[in-house]
């Protein structure tokens, strides 16, 4: 699997556990990004700029405490990704 689709896939679930279906609308609003479910994921625009938006979109709403939520699901699939190609955001 793609890490990008991973690293979404996984940020997804962790919002929804957190804030319920208004994590998946949320998603939906990214440009480049297209849901149709947490395990349903396309990527359609530039892959960093996109998971870059999507941690946004939540911080958006939710503040500091959705991107430290961001950042844990990020995890798991950091190593897959090379260090230049993870957005800001997401780094420690």
């Amino acid at each position: 699997m793609d890490p990008y689709i991973e690293a979404i896939s996984r940020i997804i679930k962790e919002q929804q556990s957190i804030i319920g279906p208004i994590a998946l609308d949320q998603a939906k609003k990214v440009a480049g990004l297209q849901v149709g479910g947490a395990d349903d994921v396309k990527i359609t625009g530039n892959k960093k700029e996109v998971l870059d938006n999507l941690v946004n979109q939540y911080a958006k709403l939710f503040g500091r405490a959705s991107v430290e939520v961001c950042k844990e699901a990020f995890s798991a699939v950091s190593g897959k990704i090379p260090v230049t190609d993870i957005p800001d955001i997401l780094k420690n």
